[in-house]
């Protein structure tokens, strides 16, 4: 007879959302963060709510690669795979909604000040409300792109962000990046490792001639005319229209969005921020906490280096730092 601990079963059910209950850790989104932090917290047994609205940052992406074990698997179906493992804990509820807002409780006046007075609510845009002693913001981010005719039917496709998730799928085919930011320069030095790059400045990021001499040594064609236009069957891409009329060949552009939060919940609650590269994202600590004490960020809301391994790590940290917050607070 084996005296092994058994896993829980799928089949067992999810516990349903409770509204008067006070759970443990309501941890909103269930992208890569959410999930890896709400897999550490149920191996925990902690009573946990994961609140998720269904439009993660990487739903335009076919597939997500990189992730150890799960190269080339799309992120949905990472997702359901996870939510399908979580859901055999019996401490998981899980709900489907849109979080508009987000408050710590006073403390009870007849608290000794000795204990854990944290207490956060969060309501839903439906009107339900759920109440738990630490929060997970895993929110992710909004990206913005740059107003070109074809370009947002593209991204995700062949309009790209990250070379390490996409650039081998559009190996030595003819590449381009798309001057956002100061930071484009970077982005186009690495782009040639994948196939041949055109830099399009846009007529605004000019390389100084000490990049520049970097991208001739790495062969990296440099065009100021501007784009204006992306041509060929969407999500494919044939070529890209300047503005002085030409056109030329591209099959894959690489573009640096600036992001946003999706939703105003760190700011309702107070947290404070610190200035990425392409835009604003939560401040955290070793243990992935906020300035606000008991409430934790994860993934790329709370850093401004975004990949879907780093979000995944983030989350185990948050999970791992909020139950750990609660045994010594």
């Amino acid at each position: 007879m084996s005296d092994a601990i058994p896993t829980p079963s799928a089949t067992q059910p999810v516990s349903m959302p409770d509204s008067e209950k006070l759970y443990d850790v309501i941890i909103i989104g269930a992208g890569f963060a959410g999930l890896s932090a709400a897999m550490q917290l149920a191996r925990a047994r902690k009573q946990i709510c994961i609140i998720d609205a269904g439009l993660p940052r990487n739903r335009f992406a076919a597939a997500s690669h990189g992730f150890f074990g799960l190269d080339g698997k799309s992120p949905d179906e990472i997702s359901r795979l996870a939510i399908g493992q979580i859901r055999a804990y019996p401490t998981v509820s899980i709900v489907h909604g849109m979080a508009k807002a987000a408050s710590r409780l006073e403390p009870d006046a007849a608290g000794t000040g000795n204990e854990d007075n944290n207490r956060f609510k969060v309501s839903l845009d439906d009107g339900r409300r759920f109440q738990a002693r630490r929060l997970i913001l895993a929110t992710g981010v909004v990206d913005t792109l740059p107003d070109i005719p074809g370009l947002m039917p593209r991204w995700g496709k062949t309009v790209l962000h990250c070379p390490y998730c996409h650039g081998y799928e559009v190996r030595d085919r003819a590449l381009g990046v798309l001057a956002t930011g100061p930071m484009s320069n970077h982005q186009a030095m690495m782009i040639p490792d994948w196939g041949p790059t055109t830099f399009f400045t846009q007529g605004k990021y000019e390389p100084e001639p000490e990049i520049r001499a970097q991208m001739d040594a790495r062969g990296i064609t440099i065009e100021q005319s501007p784009i204006v236009e992306l041509i060929g069957a969407a999500p494919d891409l044939e070529a890209v229209k300047l503005a002085d009329g030409r056109s030329m060949p591209i099959q894959a552009l690489f573009a640096g969005p600036t992001v946003s939060m999706t939703n105003p919940l760190s700011e309702m609650l107070g947290c404070a921020f610190e200035e990425g590269i392409a835009g604003p994202f939560i401040k955290v600590d070793a243990s992935q906490e906020t300035s606000i004490p008991g409430v934790f960020a994860a993934g790329d809301a709370a850093t401004a280096r975004h990949n879907a391994t780093l979000a995944s790590a983030a989350g185990v940290l948050a999970g791992v730092g909020a139950h750990q917050s609660l045994i010594f607070s």
